[in-house]
């Protein structure tokens, strides 16, 4: 186990553990506990009440987050040459095909987010052993295989996240930074874990938002009462 510091210790004390923190507390709360120099990444942490293995209970999806998520991505399009000019002008940092799709496979993966068209996918799936493992690989139930790649671009540079449960049936995704105000936290808090309620499966049985909870970077760990969530 990692020493924990004074500050961290402080900060530490100042969180009762056996308290469930209604969100907007929590949201004001993880930033006076942040003991970060730089502008932490503020993520919650959702155990469902589903079985990842059962297709219908495997939970993915999209949300835009009304601030965005205080990070820049880096995106690049997979697409023929008539596509590239208006990628590019959407905002991706990188758009075409055959040269990055060599280049991928030479070990180069330095992108946030690959968005890709339909008619580019088999040629997309020479990569995706290289894509996958890094979480990389377009789907379209993450809006990154796409003809309209403008408006995916948009999407990703304005704030779009992609989410999805993991094996342990818990969700992890960051929604802002420490730097954001407390109110703006809770309204990206909000829209990701109201759409995680909204998507309970039918078949998911008992307790479905079994724990949430809210940290920033190398900080503890904050409760927060499912009740509170709209």
């Amino acid at each position: 186990m990692a020493k924990q510091t004074k500050k961290w210790k402080v900060a530490a004390a100042k969180v009762d553990n056996d308290k469930l923190y209604p969100l907007e507390e929590a949201m004001a709360l993880v930033k006076d506990v942040n003991i970060t120099k730089f502008d932490a990444s503020v993520d919650v942490h959702v155990r469902l009440g589903v079985d990842p293995r059962k297709a219908d209970q495997a939970i993915r999806g999209t949300v835009s987050l009304p601030n965005g998520t205080g990070k820049t991505k880096s995106v690049l399009v997979l697409c023929t040459p008539d596509k590239e000019a208006e990628a590019l002008e959407a905002g991706a940092d990188y758009a075409g095909l055959d040269e990055y799709v060599q280049k991928i496979q030479g070990g180069w993966t330095d992108v946030d987010v690959v968005i890709a068209m339909p008619t580019v996918m088999a040629q997309v799936g020479r990569i995706g052993r290289i894509l996958g493992p890094r979480g990389l690989m377009p789907n379209p139930k993450s809006g990154t295989v796409t003809m309209d790649v403008a408006s995916a671009v948009n999407d990703v540079k304005g704030g779009k996240i992609a989410f999805r449960v993991d094996k342990y049936g818990i969700v992890h995704s960051s929604i802002g930074r420490v730097s954001f105000s407390a109110e703006k936290l809770t309204q990206n808090a909000q829209e990701l874990l109201g759409l995680l309620i909204k998507m309970k499966p039918a078949t998911a049985k008992g307790n479905y938002m079994k724990s949430v909870s809210v940290a920033s970077s190398m900080s503890p760990g904050i409760s927060i009462d499912p009740k509170s969530i709209k």
